[in-house]
């Protein structure tokens, strides 16, 4: 979607939104309802995937999570080592659900051996973590999908883009685990879907049975040379996609990963979000 169709979805959707806060016809005075409502928004589940928020420390990314109406959040090992001891990891769980968040899963973790996969699950536990948002090499997803099986935590593969030797593309994922536990799934990043030239919507409603969670950002270009920008402002067909996600009716979370501005993203993030939510709220 070009920039100026994303101008008139928002010119056009005001009108409609004025339209639906119209009271229905042949409601009295003391009955007065309104079509539109404007928590809309709240159909998809919006986190924070705290790659976002890497140059800060743990208490800081928690309150600028708050901050942007957040209330899920997978962290990244910036904010807790996976070399944390039970008691760190614990500590720091109960400190980010003492700040009304949701823990629910950590990542993207590399997964090169057997030890890192064992690490990472021991890790996960540790934290009630529902989710590993992870890279593991091919040759290690027996021995991944015997730790799905015996902790129950879930496994979302994720893709990567241009350059990526293991999962460039969904595809690369879905096609390696599509017979294997139903607990083990992808994690679309719809920045790297569009950096290789696909359609993150389409991409999203052809493996739905495995999409498990959303990296949701925007980028400057459909090729390996576009880089990450504010919601809004990029390339990607932002409407379309969202809509798609309520459509087939997505239920796992849609985690803001802002990668620009490292040292200030709080701006660029807000921005971010208000898109989505300004398109939730009309579409």
């Amino acid at each position: 979607m070009s920039l100026q169709s994303r101008r008139d979805f928002f010119k056009n959707s005001g009108a409609g939104i004025a339209a639906g806060s119209l009271f229905i016809s042949g409601t009295s005075c003391t009955e007065k309802k309104h079509i539109y409502q404007p928590d809309g928004f709240k159909r998809l589940n919006l986190g924070m995937a705290s790659y976002t928020l890497r140059k800060f420390a743990l208490d800081d990314a928690l309150t600028m999570t708050n901050r942007l109406g957040l209330k899920h959040i997978a962290f990244k090992d910036f904010h807790l080592s996976l070399d944390s001891s039970v008691d760190e990891i614990q500590a720091a769980a109960a400190k980010t659900r003492d700040a009304g968040l949701d823990l629910y899963g950590c990542g993207v973790v590399y997964m090169q051996n057997e030890q890192e996969i064992d690490r990472v699950f021991s890790y996960a536990q540790a934290a009630g973590m529902k989710m590993i948002i992870g890279v593991p090499e091919h040759a290690l997803l027996d021995q991944v999908e015997g730790k799905v099986k015996e902790t129950g935590i879930i496994l979302a593969i994720h893709n990567h883009g241009p350059g990526d030797q293991r999962y460039s593309a969904p595809a690369d994922a879905y096609e390696r685990i599509k017979n294997r536990d139903p607990r083990m799934g992808l994690c679309l990043d719809i920045g790297h879907v569009q950096r290789i030239g696909l359609d993150p919507a389409a991409q999203a409603e052809l493996y739905f049975d495995r999409l498990f969670d959303v990296h949701i950002k925007d980028v400057s270009d459909s090729t390996a040379e576009g880089t990450t920008v504010e919601i809004g402002r990029g390339v990607i067909d932002i409407p379309k996609f969202l809509a798609t996600l309520l459509r087939l009716g997505y239920k796992g979370n849609v985690s803001l990963e802002y990668e620009k501005d490292e040292d200030d993203p709080l701006p660029g993030s807000a921005e971010s979000i208000g898109y989505i939510k300004g398109v939730l709220a009309v579409i």
